[in-house]
């Protein structure tokens, strides 16, 4: 999850794919294993799987697991203030996307602290591997993390991981750096393995890696679109990775290279035609707290109204843009959401789908409605949930391409 955003982070949760690899029976991290050594062996198959050289050697520790969590409440704390939060549970509550007595941070820490075994702090530009790690999975927290180190040498990590209210962009530049982390820490750990012609070893990748996800508590009890934002970067950002090393062979996904969005990590042809999301602003009007969802957690949105994974991702397939926002409305608040679609006829699926999955929630003293429109030359969807005696029904917030 990205720093900013409530269900990623930049902290490398490389527990996802130590499975793939396969492990041993857990062992205590010995202090005598010799993580400077190790990390020293894994530096040049780093460098050979992604294509760059470090400019210089990164740091490394080891931290206990309180040292970690408490690292982690200094991150949120620091990353996601309690108004951010608080903006971010209304709207995904309002949204239907986590339960009303859900407290954010609390369990992101949990889900955090359960989750990792490594990460990479670009503040003070050093790995740290977790004291009590399997020995053969340090090895790949390691690999993974360097990666991430290598990445850090190349770009500003945080900055382009804490894009401020730009929701869908982060995961998508959150989806290559762990894409890429996760295959080259495939690639220097096994490196006469050629992954890209397996696609048995990516069925096997990708069903180990929910299995492992599954059997862990918070984890597995979190809400679908915390589990599903939490797998996207390394499941779709290996796909899109995959893809883009055999496109591109001459070249890394940084800088201009960047996908925009998740539709474009989840539709590598919408990359390689250089179709940017539609960025859309609303016209005034007084929001607590504005984002947009993206194609991808539209899809989970819609995936979890319905009940059916084929639905969600029918539903979302067109998308060009969105962007909602949370307004007051006396003693509660108003969401409106805006989308605009690239034909008339994804627009036209996706507000039937909005429009018959939306009826089905009891929302006692609130009015809603879905319409079809335009904004600039897109078909566009507009949804308002409200109070009925919200203010704002005499005239609904628009939006605008900006």
């Amino acid at each position: 999850m990205l720093p900013s955003h409530p269900v990623r982070t930049a902290l490398g949760v490389t527990a996802l794919v130590s499975g793939a690899i396969g492990c041993s029976e857990p062992r205590k991290l010995r202090s005598d294993i010799p993580i400077e050594s190790t990390t020293a062996e894994l530096v040049p198959a780093v460098e050979r799987a992604v294509g760059l050289r470090f400019k210089h050697p990164p740091g490394i520790a080891a931290r206990s697991r309180e040292q970690v969590r408490s690292y982690l409440r200094h991150k949120l704390d620091a990353d996601l203030p309690p108004e951010e939060v608080r903006g971010i549970t209304l709207a995904y509550r309002l949204f239907g996307l986590i339960p009303d007595t859900l407290d954010l941070r609390a369990l992101l820490l949990a889900l955090y602290t359960e989750q990792v075994v490594g990460y990479y702090d670009p503040d003070s530009s050093t790995l740290y591997v977790v004291e009590g790690t399997d020995p053969e999975q340090a090895r790949l927290v390691l690999a993974h993390e360097l990666v991430h180190a290598l990445q850090g040498q190349y770009l500003h990590l945080d900055s382009l991981l804490t894009q401020p209210r730009e929701n869908d962009r982060r995961m998508a530049a959150q989806a290559v750096m762990e894409g890429q982390a996760t295959l080259a820490s495939l690639t220097a750990l096994v490196p006469r393995q050629a992954y890209d012609s397996m696609p048995e070893f990516w069925r096997e990748f990708r069903r180990s890696v929910r299995d492992q996800q599954s059997s862990m508590p918070v984890f597995g009890a979190a809400p679908l679109i915390i589990r599903e934002d939490l797998i996207f970067p390394y499941l779709a950002g290996a796909d899109f990775v995959r893809w883009f090393e055999r496109t591109y062979p001459d070249t890394v996904p940084f800088g201009a290279r960047l996908p925009q969005s998740t539709e474009q990590i989840l539709h590598p042809d919408r990359y390689r035609e250089q179709d940017p999301p539609v960025s859309l602003r609303f016209r005034g009007g007084a929001a607590v707290y504005e984002d947009g969802l993206g194609e991808f957690e539209t899809r989970v949105l819609l995936t979890a109204m319905s009940g059916s994974e084929s639905v969600g991702v029918a539903g979302a397939t067109g998308w060009a843009g969105d962007r909602y926002a949370v307004f007051p409305a006396g003693p509660d608040y108003a969401l409106v959401w805006w989308s605009v679609w690239d034909t008339e006829k994804a627009g036209q699926r996706f507000g039937q789908l909005l429009q018959r999955e939306w009826s089905k929630r009891d929302r006692g003293g609130r009015r809603w409605e879905v319409k079809k429109g335009t904004v600039g030359s897109r078909p566009a969807v507009q949804l308002a949930d409200a109070p009925i005696g919200w203010a704002g029904w005499n005239k609904v917030p628009e939006v605008e391409v900006r």
